[in-house]
């Protein structure tokens, strides 16, 4: 059966593809884009496929560093405005220029989106005005100081505002004036209306099959070195090396562990590098009067309120064996919520030392001496073997009195249950898309308040007012120095009270065809612009 779904899949490339072309790129992703709308849902696939398209402000490059894009200089010049100083003679794919009256077109458009999963408001929160003092300068006068605005605005395509009728737009945090007819989402699957700045225009986007970019000829940049690419989602672990070894596609994402050999014996390589990903267990900590913990057995308390209990767990996984055995080698244990050196991290935050012993301490001093049950929900096709980790994790818990179920589902069915709180323990995991350590804090471990965004994904509802404090003080601090200390304190703080167990960062591999080379990017995106011919 495996063969002949590999077989078929394997058919179905070759049923789509065009000619060969020596400037034809063919890329083979692990899952495909939502949507082509720059301002739908703020999830990997659809913003490494937006960069193609539609440019920001900023950019980040391999190392999550924000670098100039249609901003050529950014800097605070008030503890509350930031100064914007845009690239000249920049047209759009259709050569209407690029002007400030597009940026403001920009912010105004995203929160009209309609039914998006993951909302982009949360990164144009706070911006109280714009001014644009001449068509290349943009002021941003947000309510408070706002260190973040520039990694938040690296994070939002450009739209036209001439192509969509708003010659006149003004901002407004409340409702902006004068937007034309804001695009629906279903709009940008017509290559005439997907108009950006960047180095490729849509060509065709066929949803399940591909999507097909062919060079901006009036891209302002460096000339990508191809003319087409096509992007092609092929979920299947096994027909992606398949593809790749056929000469179906040219470059694969997160090829299995296990087919590594086989891909170098072919002449391909294997290139890859640590990722801003944290693979993470969640554990309930709600303290809400008769609450009953879902999954929980052996107790009419909930375990996980004691830090101690919280302590055992991280203390009776085993990292090292993890990383070697299940992944490969292909991760690095994790000791905080990022890895070094980006922004906030310290150095000398090292993974828990296993120590089953100390665990089987701790869960008697906390009054469990016989351990207790609990449902460990896991995704089974989200992250690199989650599921295998999500038994070994069980394995490990058991040795020390914890008897661990694990409920292992598809990603879709996982995040829903788990959005509606039926885990007392979880398994999954956080990519920082900002680079830098408050991401990972405000989303995972901040208390949950949804009028601020703080703690959007802390579904564990862990609440510590200290922490909070930190955090909101380094979202205050525009110094850049100042602003990592604190978050290094706010760190090394919540990893203290074992609010989450933090279990490795995911080191993202890619399989490359011989002739070709890519460098790999902390955010795990796969961009076609960095894709160079040679070895």
């Amino acid at each position: 059966m495996k063969r002949l779904a590999v077989a078929g899949l394997g058919s179905a490339l070759l049923a789509v593809a065009a000619p060969s072309q020596a400037q034809e790129l063919k890329i083979g992703l692990a899952s495909e884009a939502t949507s082509i709308d720059p301002h739908f849902h703020n999830v990997g696939p659809n913003n490494a496929l937006r960069k193609h398209i539609f440019e920001g402000l900023i950019s980040n490059d391999e190392n999550q560093k924000n670098i100039p894009e249609l901003a050529l200089s950014w800097k605070p010049i008030s503890d509350t405005d930031w100064e914007f100083k845009l690239r000249p003679n920049v047209k759009f794919s259709n050569g209407m220029a690029f002007t400030a009256r597009d940026v403001i077109y920009t912010l105004c458009r995203v929160p009209t989106v309609e039914n998006s999963p993951s909302s982009f408001t949360v990164f144009t929160r706070g911006i109280n005005a714009v001014e644009t003092p001449d068509p290349q300068t943009v002021i941003f006068k947000m309510a408070a100081p706002s260190p973040l605005l520039p990694n938040n605005l690296a994070t939002l395509g450009i739209l036209s505002s001439e192509l969509n009728g708003a010659q006149n737009v003004s901002y407004d945090p409340k409702g902006c004036k004068d937007m034309g007819t804001p695009p629906k989402s279903a709009d940008f699957n017509d290559p005439a209306k997907a108009i950006g700045t960047g180095p490729y225009k849509l060509a065709n986007y066929t949803r399940g099959q591909q999507v097909v970019l062919e060079r901006n000829p009036g891209y302002w940049g460096t000339k990508p070195a191809w003319d087409r690419v096509v992007f092609r989602p092929v979920p299947n672990q096994g027909a992606r090396v398949a593809g790749l070894l056929a000469g179906d596609v040219d470059i694969i994402e997160t090829p299995p562990i296990q087919d590594f050999d086989r891909i170098k014996a072919s002449g391909a390589q294997i290139v890859q590098g640590i990722s801003n990903r944290i693979i993470y267990l969640h554990m309930d900590q709600f303290q809400g009067d008769g609450y009953k913990t879902p999954g929980i057995k052996g107790t009419d308390k909930n375990p996980f309120l004691d830090k101690r209990v919280r302590e055992a767990v991280s203390k009776a996984i085993n990292r090292p064996a993890i990383v070697e055995r299940i992944m490969g080698g292909v991760a690095v244990a994790a000791g905080e919520l990022l890895p070094t050196p980006l922004f906030g991290t310290s150095p000398d935050m090292k993974a828990d030392t296993f120590n089953p012993d100390q665990a089987k301490k701790l869960l008697a001093e906390a009054g469990y001496p016989n351990g207790f049950e609990v449902t460990l929900g896991t995704p089974n096709d989200r992250y690199i073997n989650d599921e295998k980790i999500a038994q070994a994790v069980a394995q490990m818990l058991s040795r020390v009195g914890i008897k661990v179920n694990v409920d292992a589902m598809t990603a879709s069915t996982f995040f829903t249950r788990r959005n509606k709180y039926e885990f007392s323990l979880y398994l999954a995991g956080w990519g920082a898309d900002s680079g830098e350590m408050a991401n990972p804090l405000v989303a995972l471990v901040a208390t949950m308040n949804t009028q601020t965004g703080m703690g959007h994904t802390n579904r564990g509802r862990y609440s510590n007012p200290e922490l909070d404090k930190l955090i909101v003080e380094a979202q205050a601090t525009v110094d850049d120095a100042k602003r990592e200390a604190i978050l290094r304190r706010a760190s090394k703080l919540a990893m203290s009270d074992y609010p989450l167990i933090p279990l490795h960062f995911e080191v993202t591999p890619w399989a490359v065809r011989k002739g070709l080379s890519y460098k790999p990017r902390i955010d795990q995106y796969t961009l076609a612009t960095e894709v160079s011919p040679g070895t």
